[in-house]
C-alpha cells in the first residue's frame, strides 16, 4: 500500500466526533520525551569502556531554555485528564472496572520492557558490555518509567478530580500549585538547613496532578477561555519570576551533579511552565484541530498516539543499541564521547535519525506488549518476576 493511500484510509477512518487538537497535543508530548532525552542527555566512557551518564547542560547551561520546549509533561497530563474524563463518562460497567482496565494497559507495556531487558543483562555481560555500563543502561531504561507510575495515580483519582471540577472549575487545581509552593518554600527558603530532605516527595503527587485537574476541568467544559488566558499569563510571569529573581535552576531536567533539579521531585517551576502551556493548549485547540483536518498531518498523529506507550518505555533503548556496540569502538564523537564540547553538540543531532529509525525498528515487536494478554495466561507471571528483578538491579546503590 503506498503512503497516499494509507494517509488517506488513515484520515477517512477517523469518526467525525474524535478530537484531533487533542490527539495532537498528546503526540506532540509524546515526541517531546524522546527528543529531549536524546539531546540533552549523553555519556562519558571512562577509561574501561563502560559507558556513564552525562549531559550536555553540565558545561552548556545556556542551551537550558532548550528544556524549557521539551519537557511537556504538562501538556501531556492536561491532555490526559481531558481523554480521561471523557472515557470515565463513557463507562459502561463500574469505576472499578473502568480502572483496572486503564491499569492493565499502562502496565502491560512496563513489564514488557523491564522483562526483556531482564532477560538481556545477562546476555550482554556475558557478551563482554561492563557491568558499569549495564548499570547505565537500567537506570536510564527506568527513569521515564517513574512517569507511567505518577500517571497511574493521578488517573486513579479521576472520580475526585471530575468532583473537585464540577465545584470549583478551574480553580481545584489551585490548591494543588499552593502546596507545591508550601514545600519549596520549606525546601528552599530560610528554615531550610531545618527541613528533612525527603520532604521534596511530598510534591510528587500535587506537581502532576496539577495539570491532570486541568485538563479534567476542560473536559467538564469547566475551564473557558478566559481562564487559559489566565493560566497562560500567570504561569508566564510567575515562571519569570521563579527564574530571574528567586533563582530557580534554569534547566527543567536534571543535571548530573547539580544540587537542585526542577524535576525529580516537581518545583513550583515546572507547574509555572505547565500553567503556561496548558493556557496555550486551551486557546490553540480549535486552531490546531482546523490544521489536523490535512490528512498528511493527521496520519502521523493517529501512528504516534497507536504508539505512545512503547515510545515512552523504548525510546532509550534505542539509543542504547546505538550506544553500547559503539562503545567497543571507543570515542565516537556525539555518541560515546563526553558531551561537554562544541564537536559533540554538532554531531549529536546526525545521530537522532538513526535513534528514530532503531525505535521504530524495536516498536514492529515491543508493541505486541501493548495488546491483551490472555485471561490465565502465565506471561503476566513471569513477565512480573523478571520485571522486579530488572527493578532491584536498575535501583540498587551502586
Amino acid at each position: 500500500m503506498s503512503v497516499v493511500r494509507l494517509v488517506s484510509r488513515i484520515d477517512a477512518g477517523t469518526p467525525a466526533h474524535r478530537d484531533r487538537a487533542v490527539d495532537g497535543l498528546r503526540a506532540l508530548a509524546l515526541v517531546a520525551v524522546p527528543a529531549g532525552h536524546w539531546l540533552l542527555g549523553g555519556f562519558h566512557l571512562d577509561g574501561s569502556g563502560a559507558l556513564h551518564n552525562a549531559s550536555p547542560l553540565s558545561t552548556f547551561a545556556v542551551f537550558s531554555p532548550v528544556s524549557w520546549v521539551l519537557q511537556m509533561l504538562g501538556i501531556f497530563f492536561l491532555v490526559g485528564g481531558y481523554a480521561s474524563v471523557l472515557s470515565y463518562h463513557r463507562r459502561t460497567s463500574t469505576t472499578g472496572a473502568w480502572l483496572r482496565g486503564r491499569m492493565v494497559r499502562l502496565g502491560r507495556p512496563v513489564l514488557g520492557v523491564t522483562a526483556v531487558w531482564a532477560l538481556l543483562i545477562p546476555v550482554l555481560y556475558a557478551a563482554g558490555v561492563p557491568g558499569d555500563t549495564l548499570r547505565t543502561g537500567a537506570k536510564l531504561v527506568i527513569q521515564p518509567l517513574w512517569f507511567v507510575g505518577v500517571y497511574a495515580l493521578v488517573t486513579a483519582l479521576t472520580p475526585w478530580c471530575v468532583r473537585a471540577a464540577r465545584r470549583l472549575g478551574g480553580w481545584a487545581a489551585a490548591p494543588l500549585i499552593g502546596s507545591v509552593a508550601v514545600v519549596d518554600f520549606l525546601r528552599y527558603g530560610p528554615y531550610a538547613e531545618a527541613v528533612p530532605s525527603w520532604l521534596g516527595v511530598l510534591n510528587i503527587l500535587p506537581g502532576w496532578l496539577f495539570a491532570y485537574q486541568l485538563g479534567v476541568s476542560w473536559g467538564e467544559g469547566r475551564l473557558s477561555r478566559r481562564g487559559a488566558r489566565v493560566l497562560l499569563v500567570g504561569g508566564t510571569a510567575l515562571f519569570a519570576v521563579l527564574l530571574l529573581v528567586l533563582h530557580y535552576p534554569a534547566s527543567m531536567v536534571g543535571v548530573p551533579g547539580e544540587a537542585r533539579t526542577n524535576s525529580h521531585p516537581p518545583s513550583l517551576l515546572v507547574l509555572a511552565l505547565a500553567s503556561a502551556q496548558s493556557g496555550a493548549a486551551v486557546l490553540l485547540h480549535g486552531r490546531i484541530g482546523r490544521t489536523l483536518r490535512r490528512p498528511a498531518l493527521w496520519a502521523p498523529v493517529v501512528v504516534v498516539n497507536l504508539s505512545a506507550m512503547t515510545i515512552l518505555c523504548w525510546h532509550q533503548t534505542a539509543m542504547l543499541a546505538a550506544a553500547v556496540p559503539a562503545s567497543f569502538a571507543g570515542a565516537v564523537p556525539g555518541l560515546t564521547t563526553s558531551p561537554d564540547s562544541a564537536a559533540w553538540l554538532l554531531a549529536r543531532p546526525a545521530w537522532m535519525p538513526l535513534f528514530a529509525a532503531l525505535l521504530v525498528l524495536i516498536s514492529r515487536y515491543a508493541r505486541r506488549f501493548e495488546a491483551p494478554w490472555g485471561k490465565g495466561s502465565r506471561a503476566g507471571a513471569a513477565a512480573g518476576l523478571l520485571a522486579t528483578a530488572f527493578a532491584v538491579f536498575a535501583l540498587r546503590p551502586a
